[in-house]
């Protein structure tokens, strides 16, 4: 056996196959018993004292000890995994999250291309996992490499076509861990916020949020009904806002209103036949704008504490929703930045 005096020795034990788990650093060698002999403790007590000690006693006792010392080592480098199979939990919970357009059980969105794990990386999220396909490995591993808290899992490329979202594959995925927001996030300085009431089209969605990002938005609601806004269609569409824009999702419609009455935030519904169009809206005041459905429109509930608005357009009668919530957030922007 080693010494106490001497360096610990130091044991790991992997946990998910990944490497990394908890590591024990392990002290052991002999140490004095004397509990219970008196002239022991004495002995060892003017030892203390650096006096001189009892020529005898009657007799020494040593036990040897062993102490154990625990911690988690998730900072280390994970070593590289790979799934061959469909049936494994983690790419199951995958295709589960993919076909729902939703999280995965740990709150993970999946988040497919080199263009959104990039925009991952930036927006400074907790990045868990990437998934590679066997053929791009190589170039996912030289870009996340040096990221220690990033566990990266290869499968074959005929593996990850069956578990990808996209027709064109670009053959890595992202598990990101969005941002959470609470409502009030939303509602900070001179609130400019994007109510998406009961928007289905995760691609209208998404575009929704990168508008928003792009002209100054404080956030985006997602009310009850609404598209979940981590569908992977949605953060694709959104280029990676979804990163970054303050969003709260699946809110009940009268809890958004109570919070916009109780801010003072003036309330606009985009309608088609509206007396006021959006131009003639002082909207450099605190204000958020309502998108209705692609099928219904506006709610009838958000409508009544809404003030109707609309988009002078020629020939036609109404726009897509993104390209109207574009619009809306444009004019805010100018009448902002124009007045700054």
């Amino acid at each position: 056996f080693q010494h106490g005096g001497g360096p610990p020795a130091i044991l790991c034990s992997a946990k998910n196959d990944d490497y990394v788990g908890w590591t024990r650093f392990i002290d052991f060698g002999l140490a004095l018993n004397c509990a219970d002999n008196p002239s022991e403790i004495a002995y060892n007590e003017q030892r203390e004292k650096n006096t001189a000690a009892p020529e005898q006693f009657t007799h020494v006792r040593y036990d040897f000890y062993v102490r154990i010392y625990s911690a988690y080592t998730s900072h280390l480098p994970r070593m590289p995994a790979e799934l061959t199979s469909l049936q494994n939990p983690l790419l199951k919970d995958v295709r589960r999250a993919i076909a729902k357009g939703g999280l995965t059980p740990d709150g993970c969105c999946v988040a497919e291309t080199f263009h959104l794990l990039e925009e991952a990386l930036r927006s400074e999220c907790s990045i868990p996992t990437v998934i590679a396909s066997e053929s791009v490995r190589a170039t996912v591993e030289r870009r996340i490499g040096r990221l220690r808290n990033i566990q990266l899992i290869r499968v074959p490329d005929s593996v990850y076509s069956e578990i990808s979202a996209t027709e064109s594959s670009q053959g890595v995925m992202a598990l990101v861990r969005p941002p959470k927001w609470e409502l009030d996030g939303l509602l900070r300085g001179v609130p400019l916020v994007m109510i998406l009431d009961g928007v289905q089209d995760p691609g209208n969605a998404g575009s929704i949020v990168r508008a928003a990002e792009a002209f100054g938005a404080s956030g985006v609601m997602f009310i009850k009904g609404s598209v979940n806004p981590y569908n992977p269609k949605a953060i694709r569409a959104s280029a990676g806002s979804l990163f970054r824009v303050p969003i709260v999702s699946a809110i009940d419609p009268a809890l958004a209103l109570a919070a916009l009455s109780q801010k003072k935030i003036d309330l606009y519904a985009a309608m088609p036949r509206a007396n006021i169009t959006v131009g003639e809206a002082d909207l450099k005041r605190q204000c958020a704008f309502i998108i209705g459905s692609e099928g219904r429109g506006v709610s009838s509930g958000l409508q009544g504490a809404a003030l109707d608005i609309r988009i002078p357009t020629s020939e036609v009668e109404s726009l897509n929703a993104s390209v109207a919530a574009g619009i809306l957030l444009y004019e805010a922007w100018r009448q902002r930045t124009q007045a700054v």
